[in-house]
């Protein structure tokens, strides 16, 4: 097993990882529904690997069939909003000529107008945030812009440990071996405390020099 490979496994964090930082990304575009009275909410990732962008939270409508669908990164706002950075309000969606309604269609749902957001994080665009069909108002005012913003920031923080723990998972599943054990390892500390929790996380940092080392 290779030393970059082991360090991925300590910097892992803990088994089932996966499914809390899911569980964190639903938390987020339920949250952002309801403060914004919307009809639905859903963070998109980016699979760099295949370049589309997948469904992993949705709140609202499409909920219970909409996770893990696949679109082409291109699709749509989303990916306009993806490539270009930059987040997007619309209050008509089908006077935008960006708007892939086709692909809206797909979803079983087509909203009347949106809000979107970049996903960034260390330079890096891992997916996209967005609300569907708030209340319509005089106009989306800049306290509305930063609360989008606020919840477009912790997604990414979630989104970036949720592919962490994807890659993470692969390394153990790909090698066995030493790399479970550590993980096993960082796992078990989780559930200790005092003096024995500090001990193990003492090992697991002297472990973790180590693989730093050229």
């Amino acid at each position: 097993m290779s030393t970059d490979r082991l360090h991925a496994a300590v910097a892992a964090g803990v088994l089932g990882a996966d499914e809390s930082y899911r569980a964190l990304l639903q938390s987020i575009v339920e949250v952002a529904r309801a403060i914004f009275g919307a009809r639905a909410s859903s963070v998109f990732l980016h699979d760099t690997e295949t370049d589309e962008l997948v469904f992993e939270a949705v709140a609202g409508e499409g909920s219970d069939e909409l996770v893990g669908r696949r679109i082409p990164s291109s699709t749509g706002i989303a990916g306009w909003v993806l490539v270009t950075r930059q987040p997007l309000v619309l209050e008509d969606v089908s006077k935008d000529p960006r708007f892939a309604r086709d692909a809206a269609e797909s979803t079983g749902y087509v909203p009347k107008a949106l809000m979107s957001v970049p996903l960034l994080h260390e330079e890096r665009a891992l997916g996209v945030l967005q609300v569907l069909d708030r209340p319509m108002r005089a106009g989306f005012t800049l306290q509305e812009m930063d609360l989008l913003g606020l919840f477009g920031n912790q997604a990414a923080i979630a989104l970036d440990l949720l592919q962490r723990a994807r890659q993470a998972q692969a390394v153990l599943t790909e090698d066995g071996g030493e790399a479970m054990a550590v993980a096993r390892v960082v796992s078990h500390l989780e559930k200790l405390e005092g003096r024995p929790r500090e001990a193990g996380l003492r090992l697991l940092a002297a472990l973790d020099e180590v693989l730093r080392q050229p």
